[in-house]
Formats: C-alpha cells, structure tokens, sequence
C-alpha cells in the first residue's frame, strides 16, 4: 500500500511541501520554513504530471493579478502567472484513475518593482491517487456536487441549459432522457467515483448473477432502476414510502410498479419506519463478488449529479453478511427493528486491518448511540473536527452542542459546513465564526471574471453526513452515513451509520471537508466583493505605506496560522 501523504525533500527550497492523498484528488499543503515569507513572494505556482508522463501540466487560476490600469483580467491563467495565494490547495487530476505515482512539483513566486515574475527552488512529491481507498476491502468515493461551480458553467453551460441534464422535478425522474450535447460526459464528471462505484457494484450484480438487497430512500434515477429491474427475481428492496414519496405520481412508486414486474410482488416492499426508511444501501451477495455500498447518495438524479455525497464500498462476507441481517431485520419485523440484533450494537465489518464498524437504526432507547457520538465528539477531539453535516441547523440537539463546545477551544482547528435552510447554507469560518445563511446558487451579477450558475436541481445541495476527528492522529476516526446525527435519525430512521478508525480514510474525508468548505467559503467572499463593489484579484507586494503582503493573516490570525500548519 503506497503512502497517503508524502512530503518534498528539497533542503534548499525556502517551503515545505506536503501532498495528502484523496480519493480522486489530492490536498497539496505548503509551508515557509523559516518566520515569514519575504514581501515580494506572491504566491506557489503548481504543475504535475501524470503517472508514466513526461511533460508537467500546470494547475490554473481564475483569479489573476490586476491589469496595468487596475482591470480585472478575465482570463483564466496558469498558476506560473497566476500563482495560488494560499498555504494548501486540493486538485483534481484529469485522469486520477490511472496506476503509478502523480508527481506535483511546487515553486515559490515573486514578483519585481516591474511587475515581472521569477521563481524559487521548487519542491517537489510523488503520489499514488488510483481509484480504491484499500483495494478489495474499502473504498471511499464522492460524487462531484460541482453544479454550482465555475467549472460546470465553463464544461457545460454554453452548450446546453441545465434542465437539458436534469430534470426539473422527482417525479418526471425515471421518465427524463437527457437533451444536452454531451449528457454522457457531464453526467459521469458530475456524479465522479460514486456513481461509477455504484453501478459498477450493479452490473458486476448482474454478470455474476449475485442476490442483491437494496433499501432506498430517493429512487429516481433510471439508469440504476433499469440494472436492478435486470436483476429479476434475485432482487430484494425496500422502498420508502413516507409523504413525499407515497404518491401514485412518485418516482419511488412509479419504480415500485416497475420492479414489482421484473421482480414479483413479493420482493418488493415500501415502509418509513417511525418516520422514514432514510437508508441508501445495496448488498450484492454472490459466489463471485461481495459488495456492500453505503453512505449519503441517494439513488436519484440530485444524489447522482447535483448534491455533495460520498457512497462507500464494503467488500467481504462479514460486511455483507451485517448488512444483509440489518435488510431481513426490516423486511421481517420493522416495528420491532430498536430491539433486533442487528440494531443493538455496534458490529465489526471484519476488514483486514481496518478498525471499521456499523450500526443500524432505529435504534431503542436501551441502545441509542447518539449520546456516545456526542460525547466523543465535544469530549476527546484533540487536534481537529472538518464536518459536512446536513440539516444540522434545523436539527438542533447534542451534536451541535458538542460541535459548538470544540468550536470555542483555540488549540482545536475546527472547520465545517451544514445547511441552515433548504437551499442556504452556513459555514463554520477560519476566524471561529458561523457565516450567515447564503444562497447555494450564484445566479447574477457576480465580480469579474466569474459567471452566474445554473440554479436548477433544486433543494439542498450539500448532503454529506460525515464528520472527522483528529485527522493527523493515530486516534484518526470518521462517522459517516444516512444517518443525520439527529434524534429521529437514532430513534425513529432506518438509517446506516459506520465509525471507522484509520488515518488514510479519515485523510480522504478531511480532504472533502476542505475542498467543499474552501468552495462555498469562496463563494461568500464573491458575495462580500459584490456586496462592497470591490474586485478579485491577485495582491501584488505592498508597495505604498499601509498595504499588507496577501499572506499577513496566515502569520497573525491565531486560526489562520494553525490551518497553514496543521496541513503541512
């Protein structure tokens, strides 16, 4: 197993170098080695190149240094122009996939009294980032939730409006083909590993000719209907069918029908449990392959292409073989689910190496876990908590409790985001703070050179439910799942809900946080640009009495000096 964070060993280089493996991308953390950098350094200009490639590639930069004449320049540059004015940067390779190692090289950019650009003594670290967290036990995949982004507007938008993609509402989900040029490529790039992870899970179901049990909450999207109505009579689901969901004009119910055909009758089941049948799960269980897919992405086009969602994949008789009690559990005796076996404890997966466990809810009050979480949380985090919470403001309890405790000790690096109402969203900022509610979609009137986003897809876009504790510990440990970290997810929810102990996974959830939080955290600094009229725009060194190097709050800010620390 290659290594999942490796450093720069260029003694002469005036920075260090840090590069942290995710899964489809990579964390690439920075550093001086001595007191502060010199007022002419303007930022890190950073290439890479590919396993087995000659030629470098450098990253780009859509903000750039001011023309002569104070203009925003509108181009999109190379960062040898442009460099990054941050300590850390996640990026995402064309071709991450591919086998061998990714070499990033860094270098430290000034600039002259001319304005003309030189470089330092770069840095430079290679890393493996193929697709499987632990290939044939675990792996940790994402979807894209890059709807609102300048990266869908610049693939996409010009060539197709977005309701060319998705649909506009659920129950026309199984219904919608597609109308965009280039659907094919923009709806793989949108839902990223995770769709790839879970169809693939499908249709090695299908060639193996495996027993599969699903349980879902959202099912709208008909490329997955159709592999499962391929699966005949070897399938078993559970569907939901709490308020939204029942209606005889619901995607759920319209994929019920479909399924009851294909399947029969008696393998097909609807139920909400206390409230709902909230879990996102696929057992696959054949002589030839053992798969389990859990997490937050939800079997529908928003799950697939719209929101932030991660699916994990579980290989393994004991996995499935937890799962698959857990699914007979609520096929046979849901009212009594709080008191089953497969809901009392928590149950070791028995992964190789792994410390990986499961539970399953509702949960009775004899055996809740949402306390215990509560309590590890706000009373052994010593390092740091990244979070990416859904509907954690409308669910106020011990977990925004004990979120809110760590919050307020300075020793502990705290970052996350959470919804606060259906399409608003709010972040816990580097300066210890909780933005305001804002919207996910930027539609107009954005500062040069950024364009408006598409608003469609409606509801919440950020749907992960993880968070992470004391990453760059041995203690390292991620919670993730359906299940929402509330009370009705303990006591009234099906849901799934997995605590795995290991440094390489919890990296690649930090890695998330971070690169969702530094998304929307952006997006709060161009509504603060428009807000004030003020541009975006590279710094260049101070050169009249009052200006300040961009870097000065990296080295004052007590939050901002431990974020460019703790990464590198």
């Amino acid at each position: 197993m290659s290594e999942f964070q490796v450093s720069g060993t260029n003694k002469a280089a005036l920075f260090t170098l840090k590069i942290h493996r995710g899964d489809g991308m990579a964390l690439i953390a920075m550093d001086w080695k001595t007191a502060k950098p010199p007022l002419d350094f303007v930022g890190f200009a950073i290439e890479y190149k590919e396993p087995k490639g000659t030629d470098f590639f450098p990253l780009n930069n859509r903000i750039a240094f001011p023309n002569p004449d104070g203009s925003v320049n509108p181009k999109k540059l190379s960062t040898l122009q442009s460099p990054i004015q941050k300590f850390r940067w996640v990026h995402f390779p064309r071709n991450a996939n591919l086998d061998g190692e990714f070499i990033y090289r860094v270098k430290p950019v000034f600039m002259n009294d001319e304005d003309g650009l030189s470089y330092g003594e770069p840095q430079q670290a290679a890393i493996q980032l193929r697709r499987e967290t632990y290939p044939g036990q675990l792996n940790v995949t994402f979807t894209r939730g890059f709807v609102s982004s300048q990266a869908f507007v610049e693939r996409y938008e010009k060539e197709g409006s977005f309701n060319t993609l998705i649909p506009g509402k659920a129950k026309d989900g199984l219904k919608f083909k597609p109308t965009h040029p280039r659907a094919k490529e923009a709806l793989a790039w949108m839902g990223f590993e995770a769709r790839e992870a879970i169809l693939e899970s499908l249709d090695q179901a299908i060639e193996a000719k495996a027993q599969v049990r699903v349980v879902a909450y959202d099912l709208s999207e008909p490329e997955f209907v159709k592999r499962l109505q391929k699966i005949g009579r070897r399938l078993r689901i559970i569907i939901d069918d709490s308020k939204e969901h029942k209606p005889t004009a619901a995607a759920e119910t319209q994929a019920a029908k479909r399924l009851t055909k294909s399947a029969g009758a008696g393998n097909v089941k609807r139920q909400h449990m206390g409230s709902l049948q909230h879990n996102k799960m696929i057992v696959v269980d054949g002589n030839k392959v053992q798969k389990v897919v859990c997490g937050s992405t939800n079997f529908s086009w928003r799950g697939f292409y719209v929101q932030s969602n991660n699916a994990v994949i579980l290989e393994g008789k004991s996995a499935v073989g937890l799962f698959k009690q857990a699914f007979d559990s609520y096929w046979n005796d849901e009212d009594n689910f709080g008191d089953a076996p497969s809901a009392a404890k928590w149950a070791n997966l028995g992964l190789s190496s792994i410390n990986a466990r499961v539970t399953f809810s509702p949960h009775s009050s004899s055996n809740a876990v949402l306390e215990q979480i509560a309590n590890d949380v706000g009373d052994n985090t010593k390092s740091s908590l990244l979070y990416s919470l859904a509907f954690l403001y409308q669910t106020p309890g011990v977990i925004q409790d004990a979120i809110k405790k760590v919050s307020k000790q300075s020793n502990i690096f705290v970052y996350g985001i959470s919804d606060k109402t259906v399409g608003g969203l709010a972040l816990q900022r580097p300066d210890g703070n909780v933005s305001p509610v804002y919207p996910a979609a930027l539609e107009k009137n954005l500062p040069a050179p950024f364009s408006k986003e598409p608003k469609g897809g409606g509801g919440n876009r950020m749907h992960h439910k993880f968070m992470v504790i004391d990453f760059d510990k041995p203690s390292a440990r991620v919670y993730f799942g359906s299940y929402n970290f509330s009370i009705p997810a303990d006591r009234k929810n099906g849901e799934n809900l997995v605590v795995v102990r290991d440094r390489r996974i919890a990296v690649s959830y930090m890695i998330e946080a971070l690169r969702i939080f530094d998304h929307y955290h952006f997006r709060v600094a161009q509504l603060e640009a428009k807000k004030k009229r003020t541009k975006l725009q590279l710094k260049k060194p101070p050169r009249r009495k009052g200006e300040k190097p961009w870097w000065e709050d990296d080295y004052k800010d007590a939050r901002k000096i431990r974020d460019r620390e703790l990464f590198s």
